[in-house]
């Protein structure tokens, strides 16, 4: 979940040098489809990974959609959870929607077959540490990578081989060391322009009414598929998702 009003106080923590990290290479299957494509069909599985062959992305924090300036990016945390992930997918594949979903380590060994569905579905995946501790960015560089590499590493194995492609530090608690460390291993930081606060529970019509009065702030809306009772998050992806495209937006993946 947020940690900051808005989703905004973190904006000042991308600043300052960062430590330079060894590219850590992690051989794995990938999956084209995923990674290339925003309407793609399932995602087929091409060659195992070889050493080296993961590509830095750039560290700063991304905001923008690959779909243009028309183009929205919806993002869903926490997750995945046996009782509100199906339900998002659902609506997810209803309204023809692709999305990111922020996946905890925990989590995604929990439940890996719920990572596959989000693959199988031509969902991306992005790294949201092992345990969401929203105050990493006050512990040590040591305890940094082993939140976000050992989650990477859980949900590789829990997706069945699929790499992460992005890493949204929990509560928007980036430092120059993880933003380096995850870009490194070709996990792109990502940011969020819309909270939308579901995570309080505030009622769909809040929720709904959130994304309608934000969304001029960015294209990037942030929603949470567990973490507690996510009923109302289902039905405003409901009421958001058919309003958007009325709206003559195109939804997206964040750019990497």
């Amino acid at each position: 979940m947020a940690r900051h009003g808005g989703g905004r106080g973190w904006y000042g923590k991308v600043v300052g040098a960062a430590l330079g990290v060894t590219v850590l290479a992690v051989g794995a299957s990938v999956w084209t489809a995923q990674a290339e494509s925003v309407g793609a069909a399932s995602p087929r599985a091409t060659a195992s990974a070889t050493p080296g062959a993961v590509r830095p992305v750039d560290v700063t924090i991304a905001h923008a959609s690959d779909a243009g300036a028309r183009g929205v990016n919806i993002t869903i945390d926490d997750g995945p959870d046996p009782a509100w992930t199906p339900q998002v997918l659902d609506l997810l594949r209803e309204y023809g929607v692709k999305a990111t979903f922020c996946v905890t380590g925990t989590q995604a060994q929990a439940h890996p077959d719920l990572v596959k569905d989000v693959v199988a579905a031509g969902h991306r995946l992005c790294d949201h540490t092992v345990s969401h501790d929203t105050a990493m960015d006050r512990k040590s560089e040591a305890y940094q990578s082993r939140e976000i590499l050992d989650a990477e590493r859980m949900i590789i194995e829990a997706s069945g081989g699929v790499r992460p492609m992005y890493y949204r530090a929990p509560g928007g608690a980036f430092t120059p060391y993880s933003r380096k460390l995850a870009a490194s291993h070709g996990m792109r930081p990502l940011g969020w322009n819309v909270d939308t606060k579901d995570f309080e529970r505030p009622g769909a019509d809040a929720i709904v009414a959130t994304v309608e009065r934000e969304l001029s702030n960015g294209p990037t809306l942030l929603f949470h598929d567990a973490g507690g009772d996510r009923s109302q998050t289902v039905e405003a992806l409901r009421r958001v998702l058919p309003w958007l495209r009325d709206q003559g937006y195109s939804f997206g993946f964040p750019v990497r």
